[in-house]
């Protein structure tokens, strides 16, 4: 059994990241003050602080396309990933790497989406029919 992870980065607007990360992402919001709030993202606790977010670069090959890193990753099982790629682009989300397969049909099959938060802040999520797969078994 995996246990939540635990993280926090800055943000430059808690307004936007509510309504994305709650909205959007339809993430349940924690505790919270004037400067930071909590969201269970997805079983894992994320602390969002106000501050300068992150640096990134397009320095992440994923096939012939360049991704930002670092970024923050999250893998759910197909059938939940699916749903959340029709919302982010229902919502109108531009995504750094629209959602899509890679390796199909291969060990690994995995489904795929890069985008940012309102503050820039890259996320991945992908999407595995056997979550076995997700560490190479």
């Amino acid at each position: 059994m995996l246990t939540p992870f635990h993280l926090a980065y800055h943000v430059t607007d808690l307004g936007a990241a509510r309504a994305f990360y709650g909205g959007v992402l339809g993430c349940r919001e924690g505790r919270s003050t004037e400067t930071w709030v909590d969201f269970d993202f997805f079983g894992h606790q994320l602390s969002l602080h106000l501050g300068t977010p992150f640096a990134t670069t397009n320095t992440g090959k994923v096939g012939d396309k360049m991704v930002p890193m670092p970024h923050l990753g999250l893998v759910l099982p197909l059938d939940d990933w699916r749903p959340l790629a029709d919302r982010l682009t229902a919502a109108g989300v531009e995504f750094v790497l629209p959602p899509s397969v890679r390796f199909e049909g291969e060990p690994g099959e995995q489904w795929t989406m890069f985008f940012r938060d309102p503050s820039g802040n890259p996320i991945e999520v992908k999407g595995f029919k056997e979550m076995e797969a997700v560490f190479g078994g």
